[in-house]
């Protein structure tokens, strides 16, 4: 399909005259032109990137805060609750922050936010300031940069692809995770904690001008329509009583069955992952005499097949029922769960790497059929509902970053964690197959593309 970018005319404008190209001119620059929504999509992906850097460090800073202060992991794993949880329930509200103020200046600030809190840290000496740091003010700033900003600019900006659009955004996390990981659990091996503390906080102030300069807020701002419409689409009023529209929304989908099983899934989904091979496989992999670095560097690994799992999964979401597509999805994160504790050894060996790269495939594959759930179910609501099903990813998330701390400090291992963690998933595989179809009667629908 043809699109143009800025070139195309708003309402009420006139282009100015000029003389009839060729027919072969015309075709050749039909051909060569690209939307800017693929512009916008390029600069938001290259944004989340550099905001990676404090989503790969909690899993670092386990062993050596735990052997420079004495603080069990339980309380470290505390902190990386926090964060977590507040990462979830922060988007739905970034989210409507988003309609209010513009994508731009909530990132801006989410960015600077994590900055100053992953500053702050490298002075602590107590719990209570790891909690504050990392825990709250990581945490809030992070969630203004979750996946509903991802789920925002998809919606803007794009009325076909969706779903290979999401997925190639939700990549960039693990995208940054590739470039990240294996740099800081160097620094934090070499010189420490502090100085990967230190870089978090820079990379993420370095992202703040280019999100300035080069994002956009909606396709009217530079007389552009969305990729895939065929009209004009006038940029909308700003929102007001943002944290009102968010709760209002929740009240209205809490209401409904299939928010609950998404919910219940997502909630799954974080415990899974986040919470549990984010924050635990490297102090789990060092129990078993495995360095840092190389076990970082198999999370980094994650990270490269992520981004292939993650763009296919949006693929398929275009052209597969994407509950069967979550089916499919959370029962073979379960089983590979429950093997996971035989493969973990001093070194890498093929069968961990095979599980690696399984894994990865299938790390946030879930993403893109779980937004256009929401989206068949819930609309134009559905960047704020999936804002909310995400919290409930994060609180999974912040249980499994808590207990198995708790769990690892009370059995001396993390057995028990993987094998709950298996089993969980094959009940989210239930409940995705559960989900009905036809979307909720009284929230306004969205065909997807």
């Amino acid at each position: 399909m043809t699109q143009t970018t800025d070139a195309t005319p708003g309402p009420g404008t006139a282009e100015e005259p000029g003389p009839e190209p060729s027919g072969r001119s015309r075709r050749s620059r039909s051909r060569t032109r690209i939307n800017r929504a693929w512009f916008v999509a390029a600069v938001t992906f290259v944004t989340i990137i550099g905001a990676a850097a404090f989503r790969s460090l909690p899993g670092l800073l386990i062993d050596p805060l735990h052997q420079e202060f004495g603080w069990s992991r339980g309380t470290i794993g505390a902190a990386a609750s926090i964060n977590l949880a507040l990462y979830g329930l922060t988007a739905p509200f970034a989210a409507a922050l988003m309609d209010r103020f513009g994508i731009r200046r909530v990132v801006a600030v989410a960015l600077t936010v994590i900055a100053l809190g992953s500053g702050l840290t490298v002075w602590m000496t107590a719990p209570w300031q790891l909690l504050l740091c990392w825990g709250l003010l990581v945490g809030l700033g992070s969630g203004s940069m979750a996946l509903a900003f991802a789920a925002t600019v998809t919606n803007r900006w794009f009325v076909a692809r969706k779903g290979l659009v999401t997925g190639i955004l939700t990549a960039a996390s693990a995208s940054g995770q590739l470039i990240f990981l294996p740099l800081l659990s160097w620094i934090v091996e070499e010189h420490n904690w502090r100085p990967a503390a230190v870089t978090v906080s820079l990379a993420a102030l370095a992202v703040v001008p280019f999100v300035w300069l080069l994002l956009r807020d909606h396709p009217a701002d530079v007389g552009a329509k969305p990729y895939g419409a065929t009209e004009f689409v006038p940029k909308p009023e700003p929102v007001t009583g943002a944290a009102r529209r968010t709760v209002s929304v929740l009240f209205k989908a809490v209401r409904t069955g299939p928010f609950w099983l998404l919910a219940g899934t997502f909630a799954i989904c974080g415990a899974s992952t986040n919470g549990l091979i984010q924050t635990h496989f490297v102090p789990a992999a060092h129990d078993h005499g495995m360095p840092i670095t190389a076990a970082a560097s198999l999370l980094a690994v994650i990270g490269v097949f992520d981004v292939v799992g993650t763009i296919a999964s949006g693929w398929f979401t275009d052209r597969f029922e994407p509950r069967r597509l979550l089916a499919v999805y959370y029962a073979l994160r379960g089983i590979s769960l429950l093997f996971l504790p035989m493969l973990l050894a001093p070194t890498v060996h093929p069968p961990m790497l095979f599980f690696i790269v399984f894994y990865g495939l299938d790390w946030v594959a879930t993403v893109p059929p779980t937004l256009a759930l929401c989206r068949e179910q819930y609309g134009e609501d559905s960047a704020i509902v999936f804002g909310w099903v995400l919290a409930s990813h994060q609180i999974g998330a912040a249980l499994v970053a808590f207990l198995g701390g708790v769990a690892r400090d009370a059995f001396g291992s993390y057995d028990m964690v993987w094998y709950v963690a298996g089993a969980l998933c094959a009940v989210a595989a239930l409940m995705a197959l559960v989900i009905r179809r036809r979307p909720v009667v009284g929230m306004a629908p969205v065909a997807v593309a």
